[in-house]
């Protein structure tokens, strides 16, 4: 519930009432909360699948660094072009930015090993994806149809599934490996499991600002445990700068067409989560449905927002869903306190050791902090299925979408005879079942449904 000596309800309601600062900021810092562990995480994933995390040389740490800053830094630019709006970019609501962990499917695979693409073919991909994305916004709203909780509900699940998996073997030391003995140790899953638990309390048993940043309180809990264990390090920390400007291209511009193309097809799926996000802004904040014009605007700025980061070096941008329900929350609809939030994470973003000192979370206590993360996704898309009317044509149409996408995400020796873009595009799994729940959902008759 709001509180009362915030402003009126007429007041809270308005996207352009600013609090007074005293309270503005507490606000804003409280957005930062909600959004920081699930915002950095996709980098440190994405840096360890690269060889620049987790067990690697120390001299391969300034990448993880470099990125995590990156994906400070371009939340917060991202969220300023959102809430305060250029010209037709941003929907001008209190909408805050973050990396999806939706895109961690096509990222992980084009960057393990550096057998695929590496950070330059990713980071071009992100751009074009990017690009793609800014494009959807001229007709998002005439493509709805398309996508019915049964599709968009199909395809958060899948992504959850696809992720669910690297939670486990980060909990249980990282990648096992032969000569890693330590690998699903108590000293690896005792940290991990002070990470659920202590989440889990606080998200069930507390209200406020401590309920809003279980997953954050939970992975500091993990980590002061890990640390008494002695498996925490700071040898990198004392060798980060102190401010860093970033680089345009920092790993060159590489072509590759099966991450552009998975990267298109993560953009229209983040495109049509943000229009979820924006009328469920609107809905529980403001009581009223969203305008075109700002689902239309929205989708601008998470386009922008993913193809800026991509020169420089960050990470697909899309609207992050728990400050939905932060402001449904706190009823204070104002775009500026989520400015406030966002020039702290720019500030943020132009300090490496600030992401130093991130780098420094063991493998195991991350780990602890997506499973819940990763589990919280599945959930987010069978709540959406939860909205199905499930007869004989939907059942039809779910089974064979899922079974096709998860099958393959299991075996992907099963397309061990395609070429390198199709064989990408189809062993996540989510292509294939996206393509067949919304085909087969055009093409079905619904007397199937009888």
């Amino acid at each position: 519930m709001a509180d009362s000596t915030l402003g009126t309800p007429e007041q809270l309601r308005d996207p352009d009432y600013t609090p007074a600062m005293a309270q503005a900021v507490p606000l804003g810092i409280q957005h930062v909360l909600a959004m920081f562990a699930s915002n950095v995480t996709p980098a440190i994933l994405v840096a360890g699948a690269a060889g620049f995390g987790f067990g690697s040389n120390s001299a391969d740490f300034p990448t993880m660094i470099y990125m995590i800053q990156m994906s400070m830094l371009f939340a917060g630019i991202a969220t300023l072009f959102q809430a305060l709006g250029m010209g037709p970019i941003g929907a001008r609501l209190p909408i805050v930015q973050g990396t999806s962990f939706a895109f961690l499917p096509v990222m992980i695979p084009a960057v393990a090993g550096l057998g695929v693409a590496g950070l330059g073919g990713l980071m071009t991909g992100i751009l074009f994806g990017g690009i793609f994305h800014f494009f959807l916004g001229s007709f998002i709203g005439r493509i709805r149809f398309a996508l019915p909780p049964l599709v968009t509900g199909l395809i958060v699940l899948m992504i959850g599934l696809a992720l669910v998996k690297v939670g486990v073997q980060y909990a249980a030391g990282g990648v096992p490996l032969m000569g890693k003995p330590a690998f699903g140790s108590m000293a690896m899953w005792g940290p991990a499991l002070v990470v659920i638990c202590v989440t889990l309390a606080l998200k069930f048993f507390t209200k406020g600002m401590a309920s809003v940043a279980a997953v954050l309180i939970g992975m500091l809990a993990g980590y002061a445990v890990a640390y008494f264990m002695g498996q925490v390090s700071f040898g990198n920390v004392g060798n980060a700068a102190m401010f860093e400007l970033p680089m345009p291209f920092k790993w060159g511009f590489e072509w590759n067409s099966a991450i552009i193309i998975g990267m298109c097809f993560m953009a229209f799926i983040s495109a049509v989560e943000t229009v979820g996000d924006v009328s469920g802004i609107t809905k529980g904040g403001a009581g009223r449905e969203a305008t075109d014009k700002e689902i239309t605007g929205a989708t601008y700025a998470d386009g922008l927002g993913t193809a800026v980061a991509g020169i420089f070096g960050g990470l697909p941008n899309t609207s992050f869903s728990q400050n939905v329900g932060l402001v449904s929350m706190t009823g204070v609809m104002s775009r500026r306190v989520v400015a406030i939030g966002a020039v702290f994470l720019v500030v943020c973003g132009l300090i490496p050791k600030v992401g130093a000192i991130v780098s420094t979370i063991p493998t195991h206590v991350l780990g602890g902090g997506v499973i819940v993360m990763f589990g919280m996704v599945c959930a987010a898309g069978i709540n959406m299925l939860s909205d199905v009317n499930w007869n004989r044509r939907n059942m039809v149409i779910f089974a064979i979408s899922l079974s096709v996408g998860l099958g393959l995400q299991l075996v992907p020796e099963a397309l061990q005879h395609l070429d390198g873009t199709m064989k990408i595009l189809m062993v996540s799994g989510l292509l294939p079942a996206a393509v067949l729940a919304i085909v087969l959902n055009q093409v079905l008759p619904e007397e199937l449904g009888e």
